[in-house]
């Protein structure tokens, strides 16, 4: 059974930075695409920024271009995201996930191309 464990959040001033991490276990990681999602309260669950299954090729909502940072470590099994520059509308439950189908990135924005989830971690921005 794959779980997936996200850590990391908190609360940070406008303009900070946190570094939230996602850690694997069970089934196989390093050849499914990997991806953050966020879910502010009141709204829909949206796509944040996804990674190839070899790390290469990354993808990102145009709201944290030049911002966030996705990466991971296909050896400790882990996934992580660099938040920087913070804005208050970056608040939100964040969660990683795993997409469904091995080494394809198509789709990789649709919650619906994804199957394991993690329980989420807050992230809190203050103006």
């Amino acid at each position: 059974q794959v779980q997936l464990v996200e850590s990391g959040g908190g609360l940070v001033q406008a303009g900070g930075s946190l570094r939230l991490s996602c850690a694997a276990s069970g089934g196989t990681f390093s050849i499914y695409v990997m991806a953050w999602f966020r879910q502010a309260p009141g709204k829909e669950r949206e796509f944040v920024a996804a990674v190839s299954w070899s790390g290469d090729t990354t993808f990102y909502q145009d709201s944290v271009k030049g911002r966030f940072t996705i990466s991971r470590d296909n050896a400790k099994k882990t996934l992580s995201l660099q938040m920087n520059s913070l804005k208050p509308e970056d608040t939100a439950v964040y969660y990683c996930a795993r997409k469904s189908d091995k080494y394809v990135s198509s789709g990789y924005s649709r919650g619906n191309q994804y199957d394991y989830w993690g329980q989420g971690t807050q992230v809190t921005v203050s103006s």
